[in-house]
């Protein structure tokens, strides 16, 4: 079945044009201009019930927006969307209770209390009955690792465990679809793949779909089984996650660091050498040439490592890919 049906969805926004200078902004207050912002422009894709499907743009692409129109917090200026079969800027009270939502910048747990008596609020807010809440609260502490969390205020919790449990209250109710706004923004690389890693494991457990945002294309590569990318309120791509690591994600780069001065004149088979300090350097390669264990053997050759990140090209870099891909060729070029 199909959790989700957007057809040519827009969302135009109006607002006041920024002056330059002090003269412009006092003309502003009096004569303020305005213009047309085109959030979302006509995008159209479905997702099946129970898929867990990335959607990922740089900042200001247009995804929170989206996500709010599915969620029914925001009118849509034209087109279609349907979630679980409901309209939901005409059921949004209905829908409510058959999906979980996270906006990363806008938290759900009470800043001054413990994520507990937030739990329990919620489980009045959605009708359920105490002894369910008890069972909820008790699995989903389990799975997110926050037994000890529950009973601390909210404003002393780490960001990393504060998202945790952001995540396991919109789960509280058992929603069919859990809709995540850059759950990941801000943490650090622990804290994100915990994160993911729940994440995968309660959408597994209870087949909940799951429609995830994000800057990020390391939450759309270890989470997802398709992506779509928007970029100025546009889809400009959308396929299998496993094509897009084919096509556009085989560039890697790697931050080696050792305990001994790295030996002058560093060269890595397979990887271009792009930046070398005393103890530390920076490599290049890509993955449909050298393998990644390749490359990391053969820079644990060279020393005893003290730390290593590999990281994927930038989200930026992708999309200016795809956009690159997408250009006409000119006759004879």
């Amino acid at each position: 079945m199909t959790a989700i049906h957007v057809s040519g969805l827009c969302k135009t926004f109006r607002a006041k044009r920024k002056a330059a200078g002090l003269r412009g902004s006092l003309r502003a207050l009096v004569r303020p201009e305005w213009q047309t912002v085109e959030a979302v422009r006509g995008i159209s894709f479905e997702m099946a019930e129970g898929e867990v499907l990335g959607l990922i743009g740089p900042n200001g692409a247009g995804k929170s927006t989206t996500i709010k129109m599915l969620t029914g917090i925001l009118y849509p200026t034209a087109g279609e969307a349907e979630v679980l079969g409901y309209v939901p800027w005409r059921q949004r009270r209905r829908l409510a209770y058959r999906i979980g939502t996270v906006f990363g910048q806008r938290p759900q747990l009470w800043y001054h209390l413990p994520a507990i008596d937030t739990f329990y609020l919620l489980g009045k807010i959605y009708e359920l009955d105490e002894a369910v809440v008890r069972s909820r609260v008790a699995l989903l502490s389990k799975a997110f690792e926050i037994e000890d969390l529950l009973e601390t205020p909210v404003r002393k919790l780490s960001l990393g465990q504060r998202m945790r449990c952001e995540v396991a209250a919109s789960l509280l109710h058992q929603p069919r679809l859990l809709l995540l706004d850059e759950p990941s923004i801000g943490l650090d690389v622990v804290a994100k793949q915990r994160m993911r890693d729940t994440i995968r494991t309660m959408s597994q457990a209870e087949g909940v779909g799951v429609l995830l945002t994000s800057h990020d294309a390391g939450d759309i590569e270890a989470l997802c089984q398709r992506v779509i990318i928007i970029n100025h309120g546009q889809i400009v791509y959308q396929d299998k996650v496993s094509s897009l690591k084919r096509r556009f994600l085989t560039r890697k780069t790697v931050d080696v660091r050792y305990g001994e001065p790295v030996p002058a004149g560093l060269q890595v088979e397979g990887a271009e050498v792009l930046k070398v300090g005393r103890y530390g350097a920076k490599l290049r390669f890509d993955t449909r040439r050298t393998p990644v264990e390749a490359v990391l053997a053969r820079l644990g050759g060279l020393g005893s490592l003290v730390d290593l990140t590999v990281s994927d090209p930038s989200l930026e870099e992708v999309i200016r890919t795809i956009y690159e891909e997408q250009q006409p060729v000119a006759p004879g070029a």
